[in-house]
Formats: C-alpha cells, structure tokens, sequence
C-alpha cells in the first residue's frame, strides 16, 4: 500500500501562539510502515507547547504499537514536570495512527482531537471525544448536534500528562484505494461543520486539502489553533 501526505498547522486569528504539534511537519509518502500524529497541548501560554511537542517526540522515536506510542508520550510528560515542578498541569490531547504496509491503520487516541475516514463521498468520525458533553451524548442527556454548542464541549476529561496511568482508545481500519484519513486538532471542527469538512476534503491534492481545510477555520473565526494531517491511499 502506498500512501502521500500533507501537514499543515496554522495559529488561528486570536491565539498568540499555537500549542498544536504535528508528526510528520511536512509532506511526505511512504509504502508503510508510517507513523503520524496530532497533538493539542494545554495548560498555559509556554506550558502547552511544551507537553504538545514533548508528546510527539516521545511517541515518534518510540517502536512500540500506536497505544504503547501514546502512553510513552504521558510518561514522557510527566517526567519532565518532576523536572520542573513549575510545568505541572500542563498536557496535551493525542490522535495518531500507524499505517502498515499492507493497508491496514492503527489508531491510538486521546483527548479530542479527532480521526476521520472519507471514503466514497462520505464523512466518518472514526474517534470519539473525551469531554463531558460528548460522554453527556454518550449517555442520552443531550444530542450531537446540542453537544457541538454545549458549555462543557472542551472540557476534557482524559489527557496526557496529568496522571500517571491513562486509558488509551484503540482503533483498527481496514484501509481501500482512494480514501482519505484526516488527522485535525479541534480548532478545525469546532469552527467547521462536519458537512464542510467533507466537502473541502473532496477536491485537490492532499495539499491544498489541507490548507482549504485550515482556511475554512480561519474564515469561520479561527479561534483555537488549527492543525490538520491529511493522508491519501493511493494503492
């Protein structure tokens, strides 16, 4: 199986830095096997930064499988906060997937920055958020629709760096010629509808893609920092 990428991170329009981290940060192609991955950091203006990239380097020079991958990061983080104790309550959300040679994908996943499959014309969610309002949805006390306004939709409840241990969602797909996987931290679907999404996601190379995608969030407000990896399979 081979397959092309494009990465792209943006600031957004009100943020004075961007506490996004990417894996790759540029374009790139392989046969497998490939690791890529989105990070969102939090926890202050220098903090965020820190446990985003800290997380992503971790995860990248690890060899382990993609959940083992995003539990290195949490230790990773944690590690440097008994360094300095100062960077304590920083963390960072984490969406990655292996992609192996023979077009199978791997998902480990944390937070709520998302995965989705377009396959066919259609949009799927392949990841679920880790907020209050989405478990609210997941319990029947409110509807997806009402939880994409909700007060508590950014409100994490499980992340990176903040316990010792963490719960990482695992996620296997089946990949098929043509589809796309679009890796995104949520300062793209907070500001873009899922419908929209789709429809950037449609047209052009995996490039420009990526980037109407992050125009699209701009335009929208960009209100949070935007980060998108977009991976073609070619075949």
């Amino acid at each position: 199986m081979k397959y092309l990428w494009a990465a792209a991170t943006h600031q957004g329009m009100v943020r004075q830095n961007n506490e996004d981290a990417i894996f790759p940060d540029k374009a790139g192609e392989s046969d497998g096997p490939a690791v890529l991955m989105v990070a969102d950091g939090m926890g202050g203006h220098v903090a965020g930064e820190v446990a985003s990239r800290l997380a992503v380097n971790a995860a990248a020079s690890s060899s382990l499988d993609p959940a083992d991958r995003v539990a290195a990061a949490n230790r990773a983080i944690r590690e440097e906060v008994a360094r300095q104790p100062d960077l304590d309550g920083m963390g960072t959300t984490m969406t990655l997937v292996e992609l192996s040679p023979d077009g199978v994908a791997r998902f480990g996943h944390v937070g709520d920055s998302r995965a989705y499959l377009f396959r066919g014309g259609s949009l799927q969610q392949l990841t679920a958020d880790h907020t209050v309002a989405a478990e609210m949805v997941a319990m029947g006390q409110i509807t997806p629709e009402e939880a994409e306004d909700h007060p508590r939709s950014h409100m994490i409840l499980r992340c990176l760096g903040l316990t010792r241990f963490i719960n990482v969602d695992e996620i296997e797909l089946e990949l098929e010629t043509g589809d796309r996987i679009l890796l995104c931290s949520d300062g793209l679907n907070s500001m873009v509808p899922a419908d929209s999404i789709a429809k950037g996601l449609a047209e052009g190379t995996a490039e420009e893609a990526a980037w109407k995608l992050i125009e699209l969030a701009n335009k929208a407000g960009g209100h949070d920092n935007i980060s998108v990896i977009l991976i073609d399979v070619l075949s």
